[in-house]
């Protein structure tokens, strides 16, 4: 009967170990000092064993040691690596869970244009993938919907919240636009309701029916009042005073270039997400200052005619061209995967880029593209404390251990199912 109890509470114990038990930190209270770590600033400085301190959430380098009292948590980080928080664009990250299961997808709108559908308030902060993303360093991300020509609004989101009110990094930062297949596939096999006709000749309709709404939305917003208010062409107002980015996803360099022709007429801040084929372009891109978020650097070739590593090189390219570039998992299905961009830094560093540039990849670079650089993508005197501190190499998969994360100076949690589980067979199997 003993054992039968005792068999009983180990099971309970380990129940009471779940992902469900975790919580958000509480906000800091304690001022936190770092000593004898190598600081990688993100925006291509090495720091030498200085000392990094976390008060109120914000961060401070000091070069001589700072006094310890019993009011300052100490952190001897001698021979690890201090780098800024990852930040993953393009993500649809919290709006969906299991893709297979119709009832966790919530980043699909029904219709064609609407602008004023919001990302944010669907972002749902217990889901169980957002835990596995912030053990490889992810702290923030860019929650983005999908479906229709213009998809909506997508924010910035810090990656340990009860809520998506206590999520917000930054609301409603741009508006996202799918361009239309500019590309006539003809082993496509018409099926359903799919429309008959030159696709090419559709695609330029579509792209006409953008730059309409957008027309429209110029005069109205040039109105000093309305009869009624109108929601869509409200919520693209940031466009045209420049507080908010247009991102329009594409590939290919005919839709890239449709993307360039249509901000010419309206010059608002454009970023391509996506961009397999913007090295075939990276001066016109930098000419009409276009940033861009490439997805899937660990992909294969856009085309049969590429290079089989052209992924890899692509955002070596574009930063030496003086693009403003970031990488992303895309956000259709790659929700899960964006835990590996620090692994995918590190393989744009093994073509072209040093480490210290592949790192600013991920961090400095997507913080300018969001328009968050002034607070985070760095380690300065002033911004949030979103830091790693990490045993090894943060872009090397060997060797990347993560030993502390903060947010805004919180200490994370970094656990998650795949760690419960780990250590639940390691106990099963008696494993040391």
């Amino acid at each position: 009967m003993k054992k039968i109890f005792i068999a009983i509470l180990s099971m309970i114990s380990l129940g009471l170990q779940a992902q469900e038990t975790m919580h958000p930190s509480p906000a800091q209270t304690k001022k936190i000092v770092i000593t004898g770590a190598t600081i990688h600033v993100g925006n291509g400085q090495i720091i030498e064993k200085s000392n990094l301190i976390i008060e109120k959430g914000k961060l401070k380098i000091e070069s001589t040691s700072p006094s310890l009292g019993t009011d300052v948590e100490h952190i001897d980080a001698t021979g690890k690596h201090i780098y800024p928080g990852i930040i993953a664009p393009n993500t649809n990250l919290g709006l969906v869970e299991v893709s297979s299961t119709r009832a966790t997808l919530d980043y699909v709108e029904l219709g064609d244009i609407h602008p004023n559908v919001r990302s944010l308030v669907a972002y749902n902060t217990d889901s169980k993938v957002i835990n596995t993303l912030r053990t490889n360093g992810v702290l923030l991300a860019q929650i983005v919907p999908q479906g229709g020509l213009i998809t909506g609004s997508s924010s910035v989101v810090q990656l340990d919240a009860w809520n998506w009110e206590d999520a917000a990094y930054l609301v409603d930062e741009g508006i996202h636009m799918t361009m239309p297949a500019l590309i006539n596939r003809p082993n496509n096999v018409r099926r359903g309701n799919a429309p008959a006709g030159d696709p090419v000749r559709a695609g330029l309709a579509r792209i006409e029916q953008a730059k309409g709404f957008f027309r429209e939305a110029k005069a109205y917003l040039n109105e000093k009042s309305h009869a009624e208010v109108n929601l869509k062409f409200e919520a693209v107002k940031g466009l045209f005073d420049r507080s908010q980015s247009l991102y329009i996803h594409c590939d290919l360099v005919k839709e890239m270039l449709a993307a360039i022709e249509l901000n010419k007429e309206f010059n608002f801040k454009l970023v391509i997400a996506g961009g397999a084929d913007s090295w075939m372009i990276a001066d016109i891109l930098k000419e009409n200052q276009v940033s861009v978020i490439l997805s899937e650097p660990h992909s294969l070739p856009a085309t049969e005619d590429d290079a089989v590593d052209q992924p890899y090189k692509t955002g070596a390219i574009l930063y030496k061209a003086g693009i403003l570039v970031s990488i992303s998992q895309d956000s259709g299905d790659g929700y899960t995967q964006q835990r590996n961009l620090p692994f995918m830094a590190g393989t744009l560093a093994a073509y072209g880029l040093t480490k210290e540039e592949a790192l600013q990849v991920i961090t400095l670079n997507p913080a300018k593209i969001l328009g968050i650089e002034k607070r985070t993508g760095t380690i300065e005197n002033g911004k949030d404390a979103n830091i790693l501190i990490c045993q090894g190499d943060l872009l090397d998969m060997k060797s990347s251990v993560l030993s502390h994360a903060f947010i805004q100076g919180r200490f994370i949690d970094l656990q998650n199912k795949h760690t419960q589980l780990f250590e639940r067979y390691k106990y099963k199997y008696q494993i040391k």
